[in-house]
Parts: C-alpha cells; structure tokens; sequence
C-alpha cells in the first residue's frame, strides 16, 4: 500500500460509514467525518485519520456516547453546551456554529463546551470561524500530561490553543499549538512507526529526559519554553477548565491512557468575536496592510500560519491524499472491522 491515495469525497463517505456503523447517528457521523478529512486535508496528519480508530474503540468501549442527549442554553454574550460524552468533532461544530449564529447581534460569545471527547485539531474550528470573517480563541484543558525534570509525576495537560483570525484577500491567519514542545500525537506518530523522538520533547516514567517514543508515552511531555509553556497550560486550565465549567481532575471519570491520544471526557471554550462589532471600519484595512508588510519584510521565507494549510488542502481535494504504509495498514484494519473497505486508489 505504498502508493495508496484517498480522495475527499469517498474518503469522507467511508469515514462517516465506520462512524455509522460504530453506532454513531447520521447526522453526528456526518459532522465529524467532516472534520476529521479536513484535518487530514490540512496537514494535520497527528489528529486525523490517524484517530479513527482510538474514536471507534471509544465509541464501542462507551468512552465516548454515540448517541448524546446534548442539552444547550444561551446568556447574553454565552452559549454552553453539554455535549452528554459527544464525539470531540461533533460538540465543537455544534457550539460553533450557535456562538457564529449569536455574533449576529453580539460582539463577542464565549461558549463553553462541557463533556466531549478529544477535538482533534482546535484550529479546524478556529479557520471555521475566520473564514466567516470573526476570530476565535479555542481552548481545551486535558487531563495531566506535562512535567518538568524533578516532578514526581505529570502536572497540568498540555492544554492547546487556536487562534483564527480574518485576512481580506488571503487564506486566514490560524495558529495552533499544544502547550508542550511536541504534540502528544507526535510521539504516538512516532511510536506507531518505530522512530525516535528529538531530545527536550519528553521524560520517562522515571521523570529522565528520552527520545525512545514508547518509554515517553508511559512518562511526561515537556512543556515549551520551560515555565512559559506551564504559565500558557495554566492560562487554558483557567478558561477551558474552570470557566467552561469542566469536571475537576478529581472528578474526571476517564483518564488518558499511554496509547489513546486522549481521555474521553474533556472541556473546551471557544471565545468568538465580530470585527463588524467589536471593533470599527479599520479592522479589515489593518489586517490587509499588516500581513502585506509582513511578507515584504520577511521575503520568501515570511508565511502567514494558515497559508500552508490551505495550500495543501487544496492540493489534497484536487490530486487526493497520499498516506504512510502504516497509516494504510491501520484504516485497512478498521475498514475490515467496520466491514467496509477503504476506498484506496
């Protein structure tokens, strides 16, 4: 399976089929399938298809609810909803699109996400929004998974970030990271395919630095910036976490195991602003003339985040996506589970 290329549209069909037949609703599988191809179409190759099958063994171990009773309420300025155990996917989009829906008559909306399982990619949902002209700051707090050499054990999640942000003419600007040097998905990327990790990305179990991927999924990552890193993972633990009104650790009923990727109950706030609202006739002019500046300044090497992304997603609908042997062997394996090959070409 080498050569094997997926293309969007039978991809997208095939991944909302395993869905379905996981026992996810049609429309639910739908939306995530959704997300899950556009992230992969982006480039974000730790949070997409590299996923299904940790979501399809959620869904059935009932990590994740295929069938949710999401309840809602909308404040003034606030949306919350209680995703009831949804797919990560499924939660974010649905709030999103209601916070976008009360930005028509509010500058600003902050909605709180509570109870949903793993996102994937946060600046999936963050371009979401700047390319309807608004910005958004997404945050979700996870469950421990950063240390630094000398903890007894992982401290706060690596807790990541996403901003989206409107350019008149151009692809948005999107940022997102993890608070750790490294993504976890990374390391599981890495343990997958049997390669090492680069040294400063993780401690062992015993809080040693490493470059084995296996001995770091049993420790901790590290966090950018030494306590820079700590210091934004605590800016997420405060919004995603206790605004958002998630569980405690104390009372998070699932924990990310070494090999999952993420626990199955998690917490997530996404703060939504209208430049049409909040700010004035400038805003757009500034955006255009700071990213036109900021290319000339840096030259051939200057990119907006977000450009490369939407090049490749591009590129990926029109020649379709080219994946790893090991990726390859791992949908072939849900595909035979689900009884549903995968549309390889």
């Amino acid at each position: 399976m080498s050569s094997a290329v997926l293309h969007s549209a039978p991809l997208t069909a095939w991944v909302r089929a395993v869905l379905e037949q996981a026992g996810v609703p049609g429309d639910h599988a739908g939306i995530a399938a959704d997300a899950i191809v556009c992230t992969e179409l982006r480039g974000v190759r730790t949070h997409g298809l590299a996923r299904l099958g940790s979501y399809v063994e959620k869904l059935r171990a009932g990590e994740i609810n295929a069938s949710p009773a999401m309840t809602s309420e909308r404040r003034p300025g606030v949306y919350t909803l209680d995703a009831d155990g949804a797919l990560g996917q499924v939660a974010a989009m649905v709030a999103l699109r209601e916070g976008m829906d009360m930005l028509a008559s509010s500058p600003s909306v902050i909605c709180r996400i509570r109870d949903c399982g793993h996102l994937g990619a946060l600046g999936l949902y963050a371009w979401h929004a700047a390319e309807a002209g608004h910005m958004a700051l997404v945050f979700q707090r996870t469950p421990p998974l950063m240390g630094l050499p000398g903890f007894e054990s992982r401290a706060i999640g690596n807790n990541p970030i996403a901003f989206g942000c409107p350019i008149p003419g151009r692809a948005p600007l999107v940022f997102d990271m993890a608070c750790s040097v490294a993504a976890r998905g990374h390391i599981l990327v890495a343990a997958r395919e049997h390669q090492p990790i680069p040294e400063g990305w993780a401690l062992d179990a015993d809080g040693h630095p490493t470059t084995d991927a296996e001995a770091a999924l049993q420790g901790a990552l590290m966090p950018m910036a030494g306590h820079k890193g700590l210091g934004l993972a605590m800016i997420a633990e405060c919004l995603a976490g206790a605004l958002a009104g998630g569980e405690s650790e104390s009372r998070q009923r699932v924990q990310a195991t070494p090999r999952s990727g993420a626990a199955g109950h998690q917490s997530t706030l996404i703060w939504l602003v209208n430049p049409a609202l909040a700010g004035d006739d400038t805003f757009a002019q500034y955006m255009r003339e700071w990213a036109q500046a900021y290319r000339q300044r840096g030259g051939d090497a200057a990119r907006i985040p977000g450009e490369r992304a939407d090049e490749q997603a591009r590129a990926g609908r029109e020649q379709g996506l080219r994946i790893s042997d090991e990726l390859a062997r791992e949908l072939d394996a849900v595909g035979k589970a689900a009884g549903l090959p995968v549309p390889f070409q």
